[in-house]
């Protein structure tokens, strides 16, 4: 992927010069959160105390600071309508029981589709491409029985060696499912190195083309951090005749995403990291060229078109696009959550987000190097004794990471 960003580093150090703080001093942080134009947004979440965070030394920390929170790959922040919402729907059920189906801001019965505009801006899509929906399992499931159609000389799924568990053993049961033997027909991508150099997926691709039915790779690697270069991979796949989907988990809300326009033919997408809760609803992308296609696919009620769901007649009457991959109503409080979410996205954009990511995340890098960096000339823990040092594994080029570093320490933090 072509490095659309420079390094901050020389922005840090041009303001370090300007204001006379060294990057390393308190007083340069805060100088930053002065400056930093989405600054009020930290008001729109809750921040756990050191306190209410588990085994923390209260010799070390005060119980009353605001920890400083670096989960967010794994459980975004709880935004603090998310209560509020939740309330609302659960005060709605109280006193209209039913009638909460098809009255109040989040009517049940379409409370999914009542979300995909705001969440077409975030992943780059038109608002049929994408749909709420069921979990991130069940929507890579659902994906995978419409484009994962094995013949017997293109039969295997490409994957990368550290896909999440979700995503591996999903790809196990499909190949299953249709009678083959996942030894044989999954191919999981080692690199050489942590990272994983554009060439070789294309190298990877290239060689076992022909074979292969469906590449699925992330967005965001879970572990490294890593953004995969999404266009490159989906045209390398498309010109060998394969299927390509990504897993966009770690993603979604993370950087700025183009899914029409990179052409990606279908997406699982999960909101549980756009900071809309644990187990949260999940989502799907499906390109528009794909809005009427017949592939096989499980259908569910709620697949039916809105306007003649209620005829009750069992004829299903297909919704084109994303919508058709739905199962069941989707769930009003989970909902609710995800609204409170996208409340806060659309105070801003992704273009705005990307660049304080950017920021952010270089400062945290440049600290990290500056005070930790693995002594010049050593190789081995055992080159330098009992020096702390820290390698950073995630990429160094902004374009190639999302707002993550991943950190190897050289003692235990335990």
């Amino acid at each position: 992927m072509s490095s659309e960003y420079t390094h901050p580093l020389e922005e840090l150090q041009a303001i370090s010069d300007q204001s006379g703080l060294k990057l390393n001093d308190e007083k340069f942080a805060r100088l930053m959160d002065e400056r930093d134009p989405l600054r009020h947004l930290r008001d729109e979440f809750h921040v756990p105390k050191m306190g209410q965070i588990l085994h923390t030394d209260p010799s070390l920390v005060s119980p009353d600071e605001d920890s400083i929170y670096l989960c967010g790959n794994s459980l975004g922040l709880c935004p603090k309508k998310a209560k509020d919402y939740v309330l609302v729907e659960m005060d709605k059920w109280a006193t209209r029981g039913v009638q909460g189906h098809a009255t109040g801001d989040l009517p049940w019965m379409k409370c999914g589709e009542m979300l995909e505009e705001d969440m077409m801006k975030i992943v780059g899509c038109k608002r049929e491409e994408v749909g709420i929906m069921n979990g991130l399992t069940v929507n890579l499931h659902l994906l995978l029985v419409s484009f994962y159609r094995p013949t017997k000389d293109r039969y295997k799924i490409l994957c990368e060696s550290k896909s999440f568990p979700s995503d591996h053993y999903a790809f196990e049961s499909q190949i299953r499912l249709h009678g083959f033997d996942p030894e044989d027909a999954l191919i999981c991508m080692e690199p050489r190195e942590v990272t994983v150099a554009l060439p070789t997926f294309m190298l990877w691709i290239e060689r076992e083309g022909a074979s292969i039915a469906v590449v699925c790779f992330p967005g965001v690697q879970y572990y490294t951090g890593q953004f995969f270069d999404i266009p490159a991979i989906t045209k390398a796949g498309h010109a060998q005749g394969c299927q390509v989907g990504f897993d966009l988990a770690h993603a979604v809300g993370n950087l700025p995403l183009h899914l029409h326009d990179w052409n990606v033919k279908s997406s699982d997408v999960k909101f549980g990291y756009l900071n809309a809760g644990a187990g949260s609803i999940a989502g799907l992308f499906l390109h528009e060229r794909h809005r009427e296609n017949d592939y096989p696919r499980l259908l569910g009620w709620w697949g039916h078109k809105l306007e003649t769901r209620f005829v009750m007649d069992n004829k299903m009457d297909l919704s084109p696009g994303a919508r058709g991959y739905a199962l069941s109503n989707a769930p009003g409080v989970l909902c609710a959550n995800l609204k409170a979410s996208l409340d806060v996205f659309n105070k801003t954009s992704m273009a705005e987000i990307r660049r304080k990511s950017i920021l952010l995340t270089g400062y945290l890098e440049t600290l990290v190097k500056q005070e930790y960096s693995r002594p010049v000339g050593s190789k081995q823990s055992a080159d330098v004794g009992d020096q702390v040092y820290i390698d950073i594994f995630t990429p160094a080029d902004p374009a190639q990471r999302g707002a993550q570093l991943s950190l190897a320490f050289s003692v235990s933090i335990e």
